[in-house]
């Protein structure tokens, strides 16, 4: 039984629902025909290919994209309908864990943690300087670190501080593009307790965007496969897998088990036939 197994599962609606999706950039399609809901309290795991959509799929579901076709709706509201200043209030209410962390290489700790709620205006100093320390202190990291900057950092720490930053607006749903993405198998390990211990405390909605099967096993409700476009037929769904992690070794599916335990054969035998042609 993974670690997941062992949280409350989900109990309420849906909060994130995608309607039939479809994204392109210029002639190359990236997400087609996707209908996707995620409810409320869940981790979702989403894994595939890379090239297969899933970080554009985070993108579509705050609004940083929109969508050639379909409709993503929040909590019930279409998210294209929505006024701008309605969006960026709605877009408080997700925190969003970059591949790379993506802190301000420029600021320090503390005015990374800290730039959400400063930006926004949601508390004064004194309350910061307490939400700061709270926050870092959630994530493992010990004293000191406050005024260093990301370059002085190890990988571990950097990703540990974008945790921060995105906890430190109170988010409802949280978005993690490749967690342990670099990171050494101890580390690694870390992140993905730091997910569960996210969900468990804070009881957020989690969507984890992952090709680490240990992540997966440790972290999700449910797992979500994408396939790329460029290797469907015409008409064939991109979704291959929708369901609990325990199920996918046993998935009557072949690409599912080729992913989950890497196998290339058949992927090898697939660039081989290129080519030739």
């Amino acid at each position: 039984m993974s670690a997941a197994a062992a949280l409350p599962r989900p109990e309420g609606g849906p909060i994130i629902e995608l309607l039939d999706l479809s994204m392109r950039f210029r002639q190359q399609g990236v997400l087609r025909d996707i209908t996707l809901r995620v409810c409320k309290g869940e981790t979702l795991c989403v894994i595939g290919e890379s090239g297969c959509g899933k970080t554009v799929l985070l993108k579509l579901m705050i609004a940083l994209l929109r969508p050639t076709r379909g409709v993503v709706k929040f909590d019930g509201r279409d998210l294209a309908s929505l006024p701008e200043h309605e969006l960026s209030r709605t877009r408080l209410r997700f925190g969003f864990l970059f591949q790379m962390a993506a802190l301000f290489d420029s600021l320090s700790v503390f005015d990374n943690v800290a730039f959400g709620p400063r930006e926004h205006n949601l508390c004064d100093d004194e309350e910061l300087a307490r939400l700061v320390a709270e926050r870092l202190q959630e994530v493992g990291l010990p004293g000191g670190l406050e005024q260093k900057r990301p370059a002085e950092l190890s990988g571990g720490q950097r990703k540990r501080v974008g945790l921060a930053r995105a906890l430190a607006l109170n988010p409802e749903v949280m978005l993690y593009d490749e967690p342990t993405t670099g990171l050494d198998p101890i580390m690694s390990d870390v992140i993905n307790e730091l997910i569960l211990q996210t969900q468990r405390t804070k009881r957020t909605t989690g969507i984890v965007v992952t090709h680490d099967m240990k992540t997966v096993a440790k972290v999700a409700d449910r797992v979500v496969m994408l396939y790329p476009l460029s290797r469907l037929a015409p008409g064939a769904a991109q979704i291959l897998y929708d369901g609990p992690p325990e199920g996918l070794e046993g998935s009557p599916d072949p690409r599912v088990r080729q992913f989950v335990r890497g196998e290339a054969g058949e992927r090898l035998r697939e660039l081989a036939q290129r080519r030739d042609h």
